[in-house]
């Protein structure tokens, strides 16, 4: 197993677990030794989130396959990290993956566009959709903890979340049951089955803590910035069943709060140590 890291204090860190990696930051071309690796690979994920630039995994995989057709040729995977942003605002209606794809942010259009430029590559491709990423050092117990936790009232918007650890039970559990050919594309949401208020989180999460949560503010006068405004332009609750159905994964933290009693518990034990 091989991958790309953007830094060397993080490929030395990986290095140490025994895992193979080169640097890489899109910025100059992709090392020739992990050319080696991803020619001979039989799956291949990108977690690249791509900027206004563009998408330097993407570019560099196009760049592969002008070159050498049939380089890529042994992948029976091929997955690309995207997410739920790109069905854009359904007004807090239910989405899946065979709803239109509304996104109007920028950020919305430009991970449509990526998907579109994986989906052209005629490999066989598996997109997973993730909606709002939790789990060790990054929940809401940690906001709490850091005294960067609001409380934002914006009356009928809810968002949907998904723990680390259940991104990384969909993708081993697409790997053993791969679902697209080569030129094929399968989309899948990642996400929990609970969309709810943000503010229903932090509420959750202080009580575990035994601490009073942020007073509630209203959200035309929060002092947001562009990117964290652009979050509440949508509102949808995503279904995921599609995991279970097609993959037969179940979720292991199925609502935020088995999320965050599981988080409690590994920072309480942290501390005791």
């Amino acid at each position: 197993m091989a991958g790309t890291v953007r830094s060397a204090d993080k490929a030395e860190a990986l290095a140490a677990q025994g895992l193979t990696t080169f640097v890489y930051d899109g910025s100059t071309p992709l090392p020739q030794e992990a050319i080696a690796w991803l020619c001979g690979a039989d799956a291949m994920l990108s977690s690249v989130p791509g900027d206004a630039q563009g998408d330097a995994a993407l570019e560099a995989v196009r760049g592969l396959l002008t070159d050498r057709p049939q380089a890529l040729a042994g992948l029976r995977w091929a997955g690309y990290l995207s997410t739920t942003v790109v069905y854009g605002d359904w007004h807090g209606a239910k989405v899946d993956e065979t709803s239109a794809t509304k996104a109007t942010t920028e950020r919305g259009l430009r991970r449509l566009a990526f998907e579109a430029g994986w989906s052209a590559l005629g490999l066989p491709l598996h997109i997973f959709r993730l909606a709002g990423i939790y789990g060790p050092g990054r929940s809401a117990l940690h906001s709490l903890r850091s005294g960067k936790a609001r409380r934002l009232d914006k009356p009928g918007q809810v968002f949907s979340r998904i723990h680390v650890e259940d991104i990384a039970g969909a993708l081993a559990a697409s790997l053993r049951h791969p679902a697209a050919a080569p030129g094929q594309v399968e989309v899948y949401n990642v996400c929990d089955s609970f969309s709810c208020p943000p503010g229903e989180v932090i509420v959750y999460a202080a009580e575990l803590m035994g601490v009073a949560p942020p007073p509630l503010l209203a959200f035309e006068e929060a002092d947001l910035s562009p990117m964290a405004r652009s979050f509440y332009a949508d509102n949808k609750r995503v279904d995921s069943s599609k995991l279970k159905r097609a993959l037969g994964y179940e979720l292991r933290f199925p609502t935020y709060r088995e999320g965050l009693d599981y988080e409690w518990q590994a920072l309480q034990a942290a501390e005791q140590d």
